[in-house]
Formats: C-alpha cells, structure tokens, sequence
C-alpha cells in the first residue's frame, strides 16, 4: 500500500532481540566474547528471536520512545553434549549381599559428559547415593573401562565420585566441556543460571554511541514468564509487563540512528564459567515503548 503523506502514526510495538544457545552446545559457542550484543546481528533469525530487519537500524524512517527496558532469560532443562569424560569410582568382584562386604576395585570409566549428568541424577536418586552400570574387563588394570549392555562387571559411583570429575578442583580442574555448578546442582543453594547471568554482568544500552543508561543486570527485571510459588522455577521477577524497569523520561531513538544493548561480564573467572553453560538457553532484551511510523 501506498504510504499517505504528512500523516504518521503512534503504535505500542516493543523491539527485541535475543542470544540462542542451542541444545547440546554452550554459551562460548554462540558467543566466545565478555561482551553480549544485542540488535547487532539480526540475520538469519526468527520472529521468536527479534524482529528487527536491519541490524542496530529501526524499519524504514521510523523513531522509537523507548519507555521500559528488560532482560529476560529461559529456565529450560539442558541437554549436554557427548564430549569425553573420566569418571573414576569401583569395580565391584563380589555380589552385594546383607553378609557380604564386596571387594572394590578402582577404576576410570571413559564415559561422555550427558551419560556423566545422567548417572549423576541416578545416584542421587538412589538410597544409598550409588549409581550402577556394567562395564567390560579392561585388558591392563590401569585402562579406562568401558560401559556395556550386558556380560559385564558391576561399576559403581557415587555422588562425590561423579560431581568431582564435573566440577574439577583447584589442582585439577575440570574440561570446559564439563557445565558449570549450576547446572551440576541445580536449586541447591549454589545459585541458578538466572542468578548467575543477572548478579554477574552489567547492562549497557547504547543509542548513536552514547551511553544512556548502564546498570547491572538484575536492574532490568524481566517482567515475563512462568511464574510458581514452589522452589523449582526461577524467574528474573514477576511476570508483569509494570514489574520492570521503566525510564525517568523516554530515550528517544531518531531514524536510521544506531543503537545497540550490550551485556558485559566483567570478571575473567566468571566468564569462563559462564561460558561453560549449556542450552537450550535463550536471552532476550527488550526496548518497550513507542514506535512512530507512515500511515499506509
């Protein structure tokens, strides 16, 4: 349609664009950087993850008021890759039996990191924190053993066994392969990966290479998604549109005016474990407000 002159037009669209770590696949493989950036790279995405067509720039001749800004993130099960990994626990040579103490034999089993996480929740989930599998006989005592479907010698790990092999230690770290704390144990007391995100990055919102507001995450709550009152979602705040953070007065943003948001992680150490974490994980930022645009 033809666009009709000298009158425009003033409509509620919010602008977003978002980070997408795939399943099986970390955080440092979509972005290898400390800085995050948003509305910088909008090809090849989906209406799910902006809608935004040109990067940094608004559609056409149109301006924006923006009057609120929020981060929102995804509390998804993660799915973890099949990178190699040694657990060590005990080959088992006698049954287990109330009038039996079986001998236990040290071994490593060369297993990868999803099997690693899947053993993890079993042993937790037994009574005696044990997680059981057969394994083949290694040809030399000191060889990695390997899991089998059957015909094999009982393999047994425990909690502390497999959590340590994932979470490495101050002399023996663990691969980077391996997920971070949060995702080892998650709800624990040792943090979510929302906390992690929000109380260790800072949030910077850029317009025409100035900077008009910069805060630490956690100042721009979500506003959006699910919502319990049981301990087993995190949500970065309620999910109301009027529960984020709205500016004193609104950033303009004038046609064809670059613009950007940019989540940094300032501490080295962190960000290496922040990089360590696996999707699916989704992070959108969102500018809500005002977009003035031609009557067509």
């Amino acid at each position: 349609m033809a666009i009709v002159q000298g009158i425009r037009e003033k409509v509620h669209l919010p602008i977003y664009d978002s980070l997408i770590v795939e399943p099986r696949k970390q955080l440092r493989d979509a972005e290898p950087s400390s800085t995050l950036k948003f509305f910088v790279d909008v090809q090849k995405k989906t209406k799910l993850e902006t809608n935004l067509q040109s990067a940094s720039l608004l559609p056409h001749y149109n301006t924006f008021e923006a009057r609120a800004m929020r981060v929102v993130i995804s509390d998804l099960p993660p799915e973890f890759s099949d990178a190699e990994i040694d657990l060590d626990g005990n080959i088992r040579t006698a049954p287990v039996a109330p009038a039996t103490n079986p001998t236990l034999t040290p071994a490593t089993l060369s297993t990868d990191v999803g099997r690693a996480m899947e053993l993890l929740e079993e042993a937790r989930d037994d009574d005696n924190g044990e997680a059981v599998v057969q394994v083949n006989t290694p040809a030399n005592a000191s060889d990695p053993v390997e899991e089998v479907d059957s015909g094999g010698r009982d393999f047994v790990l425990t909690v502390p066994d497999i959590e340590g092999a994932l979470l490495g230690s101050t002399d023996e770290p663990s691969p980077k392969e391996c997920p971070p704390k949060e995702q080892v144990r998650p709800n624990n007391g040792s943090g979510t990966i929302i906390g992690k995100l929000i109380y260790n990055t800072v949030t910077t919102l850029y317009v025409g290479e100035k900077i008009m507001i910069q805060m630490p995450t956690w100042f721009f709550p979500a506003g959006a998604g699910p919502y319990s009152e049981k301990a087993g979602i995190t949500t970065h705040g309620e999910p109301s549109p009027t529960a984020t953070f709205r500016f004193a007065e609104p950033i303009f943003i004038d046609k064809q005016q670059n613009f950007r948001v940019e989540i940094e992680i300032p501490d080295t150490d962190t960000l290496k474990e922040i990089q360590r974490i696996y999707g699916p994980l989704s992070m959108w930022v969102v500018l809500d407000g005002y977009m003035t645009r031609d009557v067509q």
